[in-house]
This record gives structure tokens, sequence and C-alpha cells, in this order.
């Protein structure tokens, strides 16, 4: 497969045959990747999350809430795949990363793309690599793609048809292209997670009649190491969680969901990887798929060598209101009731913030961040169950009641999509914050038998309904971790889908109406903003260049982000990478 190069002049992007300067950063170590985070690795973002805490917090301070009012635009460049699929064209929902000078971003059909802004005034681009992607309109996916990750030389990026390709750094050319998801219906959105020599990588398609599953490759060749599967077959452990033989459907583990669709964070020290697993399928009829549900809606840790389950929590059993949980795993040290504990934070999609003992699982707080919530009354201080659950029921009623094929029906809050969903969160370790950004409304829920003859793999299996009921706006929310309080909200006129990165004393977020701020990070006031035009649903990154500082975030079409406001719906695909700094 060859590399395409492009240079642009303005925002105008024309062919020409290569680039005179040169385009390679320095290898992206082992050792690097361990140093995410530290002061060493300060001046690039190396991975998704910053560092494997996956904090999203840079420790820069030349841009900060004294000077932050001067920040202005220093360059845009543009990006590709506005192509639409069967869901029509999707969104600009990845990270950029940064090294040495040179920026990464992924389109959403996973194609990646490098930009030389070395000279701190323009993003000049290098390459942009040929995975091959079939972009067939009639595919029933729905496209996104959550960023890329950097291996010694190479750049790894996941396709929505299944596929993980690493192209060389410099060049752009492939080096290694594995069919790892296979099944009909698998593929991949979210972003993989470099360890050293293993590339950890999860199926995103479960609400496509799948089984999610988390996998490890080679990161030399692609080649896959071990699996775990987030619905286990029968007599594993969890398989008691589906009850398929209640329901007539001794197969409906199958097609179970789970899937892990956002990238996990890793704990060097335990050799620990924590992931997010997705709702059930189908998400709303839990008649079809009686039980728990193991190990869907759960936070689950894995050995990073064997993919061996060390521990879980399910934060909703037997879901049937879509609150999966794969968004971001945040690990921090803190102080709890004057105790030293080794932390998980994770926003929860059911509008729930959840504190866990990361060295077991172990349940310790929760406070709910969404301002209106209906669906359970509350959180069991001692398991961190809903106060509704019962472990004896194969089918919940939780505080909404329950919907059923029988024609009951029920207003869920918040909304199917949250609260917080994929949308990055983050941690200040300075001020013991964690931030996240989301969506505040309600859905009206209902189900639609689904006969299990009639159930295909690759074909979207929801069994019913879920729509938005009244108007949907947003919300940025910031909890103090060793109180479990919520400290501040700012409250947003359109849903937040964007995610959110710390920095300093700033929390930075971009909106699905094009405007990307920044606000005081104990107060949330907005000390700066600037409408580009382009809907964001990705997060921010800070990174130096020559010892300067700058702000790059990507953004691009909109989807089912518009929550039924026309003015959002009219905002036309133009895929983005914008750069910000001070003069």
């Amino acid at each position: 497969m060859m590399k395409l190069n492009y240079w642009i002049a303005g925002l105008t992007a024309v062919t020409a045959v290569s680039l005179a300067s040169a385009s390679f950063a320095a290898e992206v170590t082992a050792e690097r990747l361990l140093a995410a985070g530290t002061e060493a690795e300060a001046g690039n973002w190396l991975m998704v999350g910053k560092s494997y805490n996956s904090n999203r917090y840079s420790t820069l301070d030349q841009i900060n809430s004294g000077n932050v009012s001067g920040l202005r635009l220093i360059t845009a460049a543009t990006i590709g795949g506005t192509e639409p699929a069967g869901f029509g064209v999707g969104s600009m929902e990845a990270t950029p990363l940064a090294n040495d000078g040179f920026l990464y971003i992924t389109d959403p059909w996973g194609t990646p793309y490098k930009f030389d802004v070395s000279s701190g005034t323009a993003a000049k681009p290098v390459w942009i690599c040929d995975t091959g992607i079939d972009k067939d309109p009639s595919q029933g996916i729905l496209l996104a793609n959550r960023g890329l990750a950097l291996s010694g030389n190479n750049v790894v990026s996941v396709l929505p048809d299944g596929r993980v390709v690493a192209c060389d750094d410099e060049t752009g050319d492939i080096v290694w292209d594995q069919q790892v998801a296979k099944d009909q219906g698998e593929g991949f959105t979210n972003s993989p997670l470099v360890l050293g020599d293993k590339i950890i990588v999860g199926q995103s398609y479960g609400d496509w009649a799948t089984r999610g599953w988390i996998a490890a490759l080679n990161a030399d060749t692609g080649e896959e190491l071990w699996r775990f599967y987030t619905v286990p077959e029968p007599g594993m452990p969890g398989s008691e969680t589906w009850k398929c033989d209640e329901a007539g459907n001794p197969d409906c583990w199958k097609t179970g969901g789970g899937a892990a669709w956002v990238a996990g964070a890793f704990d060097p020290d335990t050799n620990t990887i924590y992931w997010g697993t997705g709702n059930p399928v189908p998400m709303y009829d839990p008649e079809f798929r009686p039980g728990d549900n193991l190990y869907t809606n759960s936070t689950v840790a894995l050995d990073a060598d064997t993919g061996e389950l060390k521990w879980h929590f399910q934060y909703t059993p037997g879901d049937y209101m879509d609150y999966d949980e794969v968004g971001p795993q945040l690990l921090l040290d803190t102080s709890i009731n004057g105790e030293d504990r080794k932390v998980l934070a994770h926003f929860g999609r059911n509008g729930i913030f959840y504190t866990l003992d990361r060295t077991n699982g172990a349940y310790i707080n929760s406070v709910t961040y969404v301002n209106n919530l209906t669906w359970t009354k509350g959180i069991d201080p001692k398991t961190g169950k809903p106060l509704e659950y019962d472990p004896t029921k194969s089918l919940q009623t939780y505080a909404i009641g329950a919907i059923t094929r029988a024609g009951e029906t029920a207003t869920t809050c918040p909304n199917i999509q949250g609260g917080t969903n994929f949308f990055p969160t983050a941690y200040n370790p300075n001020l013991g914050i964690a931030y996240a950004a989301g969506i505040e409304g309600c859905s009206d829920l209902s189900v639609r038998a689904v006969d299990p003859a009639d159930v295909t793999p690759g074909q979207i299996f929801i069994g019913g309904s879920g729509t938005n009921s009244g108007v949907q706006t947003g919300s940025i929310n910031a909890i103090d971790v060793a109180t479990g309080t919520k400290t501040a909200t700012h409250n947003t006129t359109y849903p937040m889908y964007g995610g959110v990165m710390a920095s300093a004393d700033l929390l930075w977020a971009g909106s699905t109406d094009g405007t990307f701020s920044a606000y005081d990070a104990k107060t949330l006031d907005v000390l700066w903003s600037m409408n580009v035009g382009t809907s964001f649903q990705g997060a921010p990154i800070a990174f130096t260049v020559n010892g300067k500082e700058y702000i790059a975030i990507a953004g691009g079409g909109i989807g089912i982000a518009s929550m039924g406001y026309d003015e959002l719906q009219n905002i036309q695909p133009s895929n983005m990478l914008w750069v910000f700094g001070l003069d």
C-alpha cells in the first residue's frame, strides 16, 4: 500500500510529491511510555490518556488562568474521512498525539495522519497512511475512531473492518496489517493501548449482535497473544449470570454485547489493565437475555501478560437503559477518610461517579454528578449496587419501573447516552479534582421483542427504542475524589460530547456547537472561548514546540450528538485539526 502526501496552502489541500524536511520523530520506547506523565515528557502527548493512569493532565503551565484570555488560533489543518457509511458521516472523536514537534490524528475511518508543527506557526502534512479501508457507503456501521497509539517507530490504528495496522512513522507505509476481529459484525472504534511489547485492543461493535472481547497483540507483528471475552461462554466464571435457558434461548450469550470500545488504563506496578465494558445486547430487552449479564456494564481488571481476570465491578446489573460503562478509568492515589488508597475513579454513564479500590475492585463511595437522576433511588453504601438490585431475580426492576414485551414503557434520567459516555475525563492531582463533561436530559424507553432466529450478527440489535425525552442540555462537573463531593458545575446550552483535559489551573473542553473553551479549574467559570464552527466530540491536548506551549484539538461531524437541535444538525462535515497558542 502506498502512502499519500499532501500539502496545505491555507486550508486548501493539494497533492504534492514529498516533503523536504525531516519527518521522523524520536522512537517511542517502552521507557518513554512509562514516563509519559512525568516532566521528562511534559512537552509530548504520547498516548490518548496522556499517561497510563489516563488522567489527561498536563503539567505545562505557560498557558494559565492569568493569560489564557490572550489565546489565539495559530494554525489549522484539514482532515479527510467525511465519506459516509450506513449510519451517515462519522464524527471526529480522536484525541491527537504529539511527539517532538509532530501531531498525529485519525479520521472517523481510522486513517492515520501525521503533521509537522515544528515551526510553531503551521501544521504541514507529512503523510496519510493508506490503510486500504473499503469505504462502501452501504456498510451498516457507526463510524468513529478515538485515536492512535505510538509504538517504537510505528503508528498503530484500529479500523472499523476489524483490522489493526501499523504505519511507519517516517514514511507512512504499512509495516504490518492484521485482521484481528474476524467474526461477522466485529470491528474497532477505540484507540489501541501500547504496553511495551504488547498492544491492547477492544472489540467495539457489541450492539451489532456480537460478543465483546479485549485482546493483546504482539507489537512487532500484530499477531494475537491472548483474548478475554467480556461475555463468558457456558461453564466459565460469570456464565451463570446469563440465564439464557429461562428465555428459551440457550445461545443468548453469543450475541450478548459487552463491547470494549474505549481504551482502558494500566498500572505498571501491578501489571494490571483496567478496561470498561459495554451494555448487554439487546440493550432494551432483558427478557431476551435474563440475568446480571457479566461482565457487561463493568470495569474489568486483567493481568497484562495473560488476560486473566483479576477482579470486576459491575455498575448496573441486568441493564435495560443502555448504561454501558466503557468510559475512561482514572487511576490515582489519594487519602480517603484518613487512609491512603489506590483508587480507580469512574464517571458512570448512569450519572454516578464511583470510587473503587483498584487493588481488588472493592467499592469505596459514589456521588451523583448529573443534575437529574431517576433510574435508581440511590447506591447501597456497602455494595455499590443500585438500591433496587435483587440478586435473586433474573430480571431487575429499577426505580423507573420495568420496560417489558407486554408494553410497559419508562422514562429514565440521565439520557441513554449519559451522563458521560465515551467522553474523555480528567484528574488534576494538585487539586484532587476529577472532571467530566456530558449530557443533561432523559430518554423514553420501550421494548420490541425479536425472535432469536431473526438475529443476524453484523446488523444492529437493540430490541426496542430509546428516544430523547424533552430538551437535552449539557454540563461539566468537578468531583473532589478524597471527599466524594461535587465541588462545581458548569451548565451548557448544548450537550457536551467532547470530553475534557486538565492543565495547571485550567480545564479545557469543546462543545457540539463548535465552541472551544478554557475554564477555571476550581470554579469552572469560562475564562476564554472561541467558536471555530466544527462540532467537537474529541478531547484536546497540551504540548510544546521549542519550549513553547500549544493546545490542539480535532473537530468535525455531528451525528447523534445533535440531540434534535436544528442548528447542530445543520453543521456540515468538515474534519479539522486546530492548534492554539499565545503570542
